[in-house]
């Protein structure tokens, strides 16, 4: 089914006063040997099926030494059946990273204490690539992924920095996994498969199937967002395919183009410049 990690880390410090980057490089390199060379799903996987990942960190701030405030973008990627093509999976921008990080220290983290907030955090992400990934190859196949990001949140409370917070936002880590785990959007994570295994991993040799299944997700998203006008899950699952759904309506028919532009522009009004481009 699913693979573990084969994650890329860039970190941009030029916000950083300090006369030894050095700390950077190794900062890079720690964090991706942390995701990358742990064990986090209980599959055997071979290293060319590990699954795509990316963390883009911007370090903003060194309130003091080794003590840093960043923002960081999160990108997953699966391969799609008999192309080259590899679609977004989960596309996600969280805003409140703060950690610690001294040069060559070791990162220590296990699933049941907090450690540090800065291997939370990460593991935390691991979790949650795991799980998308799981539930776009078998319908609620994700979910011990999900319980392992929930424990993580649960136990990173007791650390008392933002991002872990019931009522500190509606688009931080808490607000994620609850909505992930909240059984009333269980369709979108079912939506996932649908998608994924039975849309795109067929569209080459069927492409008006893929279309029904992708038009059928849409549906049951809005169904969704009825319910969860603000869901920070389903504002992630347009960040990760916004583009992707204009290339799979580009060849649609007239009537179906039209179904989908309507359908996305009232889900996702942000992108509505976007979604021109299906109608064009």
């Amino acid at each position: 089914m699913a693979q573990d990690l084969n994650c890329d880390v860039v970190i941009d410090a030029d916000r950083i006063e300090t006369s030894d980057k050095r700390v950077f490089e190794d900062m890079e390199r720690a964090f991706e040997d942390f995701l990358n060379n742990r064990d986090w799903s209980p599959d055997e996987i071979r290293p060319e099926e590990r699954i795509k990942c990316g963390l883009s960190i911007t370090l903003n701030e060194m309130p003091t030494i080794g003590s840093y405030k960043a923002t960081v973008q999160i990108r997953s990627a699966r391969p799609i059946y008999n192309t080259n093509y590899e679609s977004i999976v989960f596309n996600f921008a969280d805003r409140d990273w703060s950690f610690e990080y001294i040069e060559s220290q070791p990162l220590n983290y296990n699933d049941n204490d907090y450690t540090s907030n800065l291997t939370s955090m990460l593991a935390y992400y691991a979790n949650i690539i795991l799980g998308l990934d799981y539930d776009s190859f078998g319908k609620l196949a994700g979910t011990q992924f999900y319980q392992k990001a929930q424990n993580i949140v649960t136990n990173a409370q007791q650390g008392n920095r933002p991002g872990w917070g019931a009522l500190e936002s509606t688009r931080n880590r808490y607000a994620l996994i609850t909505d992930i785990t909240n059984q009333q959007m269980e369709d979108l994570r079912i939506g996932y498969y649908k998608y994924h295994r039975l849309g795109l991993d067929v569209f080459e040799n069927k492409p008006e199937e893929c279309r029904k299944q992708v038009l059928e997700v849409l549906e049951s998203i809005k169904k969704i967002k009825d319910r969860y006008p603000s869901s920070i899950f389903v504002i992630s699952f347009f960040d990760a395919k916004s583009e992707e759904l204009v290339n799979i309506f580009a060849d649609a028919s007239t009537q179906e183009k039209r179904k989908a532009y309507n359908m996305l522009v009232e889900l996702n009004p942000t992108k509505e410049d976007i979604y021109k481009a299906i109608l064009n």
